[in-house]
């Protein structure tokens, strides 16, 4: 295993960790389910590619649906 995978899982677990935050304190549901995804998915995925493209897809999630 090489070192990338577990940076962007660090990259994106961190960027989850303040969706997290954001959608816990906002009361924003889908800010919140996408900040536990992000913390949580980098754990099943070895592909440097596919761990960024479900981060970026995870990221990109909020900003289009609006509860």
């Amino acid at each position: 295993m090489s070192a990338a995978p577990l940076l962007w899982g660090v990259l994106f677990s961190s960027i989850g960790l303040g969706y997290f935050l954001y959608g816990r304190k906002q009361r924003a549901p889908v800010a919140w389910a996408c900040g536990l995804l992000l913390m949580g998915y980098p754990y099943f995925f070895d592909s440097n590619a596919a761990i960024v493209a479900i981060g970026l897809g995870l990221m990109a999630v909020p900003w289009f649906v609006r509860l």
